[in-house]
């Protein structure tokens, strides 16, 4: 199977969050596991979103939902690890685009992760995909947008 490679444009990271490695993150081979780092991830995102303003659901039943998420591990963290969340936003296309996180280890300057989070806007009251509001994508003029 072949590897995948995340690799994203220095200028799309707009945002950036500390959070640190409790030793209930530590899987058996004594380093941060896969669920907890997809938990860290989670919070990455969902204080990302509260700092723009963005409600992951609105009351018209319009919300965020996650469609796919890509990791790629660079490096163990360990328990009591300070990691910086690095977090941005890509490839918009009419319903949704690419959330992004680098995530590393300021101690060291170590590249832990690097991640990439799919979403669409979806109405939950219809259970249907909808257009990304101009609210939303107008708070990143930088995001490239796919046709």
């Amino acid at each position: 199977m072949a590897r995948l490679t995340l690799k994203f444009p220095e200028d799309q990271f707009c945002y950036n969050t500390h959070l640190t490695v409790r030793v209930t993150d530590i899987n058996a081979a004594n380093h941060l596991g896969n669920d907890s780092m997809i938990s860290m991830i989670s919070e990455a995102r969902a204080r990302f979103l509260f700092e723009f303003g963005i409600e992951e659901t609105r009351e018209d039943g319009t919300g965020i939902i996650v469609t796919d998420l890509a990791t790629t591990y660079r490096a163990e963290a360990h328990a009591r690890d300070q990691l910086l969340f690095e977090v941005g936003v890509m490839d918009f296309n009419r319903y949704g685009g690419d959330i992004t996180f680098r995530i590393s280890r300021p101690a060291d300057g170590a590249l832990v992760a690097m991640a990439k989070s799919g979403f669409v806007f979806f109405n939950y009251k219809t259970a249907k995909v909808v257009a990304m509001p101009t609210a939303f994508s107008d708070k990143f003029p930088k995001a490239n947008w796919l046709d």
